[in-house]
């Protein structure tokens, strides 16, 4: 991991060491500053400015004796000195209240939020020779106040059981609008088996870049990702170029347009790996406090999405589970009807042959052997009478070889009977 100077390592403190939630917050909203100054003049020549005065426009620029429209040029076309010659002309205190500001132009350009005062400075005889500045910068409340809109949506759309994808897809978007620079964000998710990391979120990464590290192995010295999620800490790499975690990804980098990579893994409660979350930059970078806090922040977001989301996964597989346990049972139910079923049809069909065997026995007694088939039933059969058949109570009857194959089969105590000119020879040369 490339070391960042003068910096603590996050990754290497003990988990009590490390910020909480409460912390990770006030230091991404922390204190506003104040900036004080007095301008005297019609060119509102910085007389005096306290140090934080100095350090909202720049060190490079603190100096005094110079009007204000020359040490900050970018204050033209903004209405600032504008006001300044109203209270200067009038004497009347004007009051801003969250007023943008663009410090700084061209890449350095930054957007910041103040309360404003300008008060008159006034001689011995009560003509203004000045006016003195009072400001409250409130850029971290304008912050604070979006990223609570934006985290409250997405705790929102965890709540409400939203796609995972989307809830990622907007934490991604959310964050990259957050960031005072620009920032582009990536979420992957671990496989059950934690080898593997696979494509959750990265709405401004090329598409070529997502495709071709879906699925890279966790591992050290795999990238910032597979390094972080291997070691279960936080990865810093300031400059991809060098970094020796990034030999495998380079060229994928360079191709992209990525210069830094700074990675958290996101943690189940349990400490099992859910996936990474990962902040990209294209030009080599060094983290701030502010940037940690934020990846730590919305690294807890994605791990509350993605635990809801395997939980959502097991009861949903659990309930396919029950309903083909009772699909199954009633399967099983409905065959056992249906054996039942048949086993009854076949005992009246066995009724009704050991009946008709009995009903032969009887009328054979008059006619030994008859000329036609007796187990015919109800309707009669015409056929010639071939075979004998007997049951265990000594009752018998002759049949035609259909219906004494009948016989034999369903009345399990129906045998053919040895009898000269027919029986069992008869039967087995039918």
């Amino acid at each position: 991991m490339t070391a960042v100077p003068g910096q603590r390592n996050a990754a290497a403190e003990p988990a009590a060491a490390r910020p909480s939630a409460d912390e990770d917050l006030r230091t991404l909203f922390g204190p506003s500053t104040v900036v004080f100054a007095l301008l005297s003049g019609a060119t509102h020549l910085v007389e005096a400015a306290n140090p934080a005065f100095f350090a909202a426009i720049g060190e490079d620029r603190a100096r005094t004796g110079v009007p204000l429209g020359d040490l900050m040029p970018e204050l033209a076309g903004q209405g600032f000195l504008d006001l300044l010659d109203e209270v200067r002309r009038t004497g009347e205190p004007y009051t801003g209240r969250d007023v943008r500001v663009v410090l700084g132009t061209g890449p350095d350009a930054r957007e910041t939020f103040f309360d404003f005062t300008y008060e008159p400075r006034r001689d011995a005889h009560g003509a203004v020779t000045g006016i003195r500045v009072i400001g409250v910068e409130t850029t971290q409340v304008k912050q604070a106040q979006r990223l609570m809109a934006e985290h409250r949506a997405l705790v929102e759309q965890i709540a409400r059981q939203a796609p995972l994808a989307e809830v990622l897809d907007g934490m991604a978007r959310c964050i990259e609008r957050l960031a005072p620079q620009e920032v582009l964000v990536s979420v992957l998710l671990a496989d059950p088996d934690g080898r593997h990391l696979r494509h959750g979120a990265a709405p401004s990464l090329p598409d070529f870049y997502n495709e071709a590290i879906d699925g890279i192995a966790t591992g050290e010295g795999v990238g910032s990702c597979g390094t972080a999620a291997h070691r279960r800490e936080p990865v810093i790499v300031t400059d991809v170029a060098t970094d020796p975690f990034w030999v495998d990804f380079r060229d994928l980098a360079r191709r992209a347009g990525l210069g830094a990579c700074w990675s958290t893994p996101i943690l189940g409660r349990d400490g099992s790996l859910l996936g990474t979350f990962a902040m990209y930059h294209r030009v080599p970078r060094v983290p701030q406090e502010t940037d940690l806090a934020l990846a730590r922040v919305f690294a807890d977001t994605a791990a509350l999405a993605v635990e809801r989301h395997h939980i959502e996964q097991a009861k949903a597989a659990a309930d396919a589970r029950a309903r083909a346990a009772h699909d199954e049972l009633a399967r099983v139910v409905r065959a056992e009807r249906e054996l039942r079923a048949e086993a009854e049809q076949r005992a009246a069909v066995a009724a009704e042959l050991t009946a008709r065997v009995r009903a032969a026995a009887a009328a054979q007694a008059a006619s030994p052997r008859p000329e036609r088939c007796q187990l015919g039933g109800s309707g009669g059969c015409t056929a010639r009478a071939e075979i004998k058949v007997a049951d265990s109570w000594g009752d018998s009857a002759w049949g035609c070889s259909i219906h004494v194959e009948e016989a034999v089969i369903n009345v399990r105590s129906v045998f053919i009977a040895s009898e000269e000119l027919g029986g069992l020879a008869a039967y087995l040369s039918r």
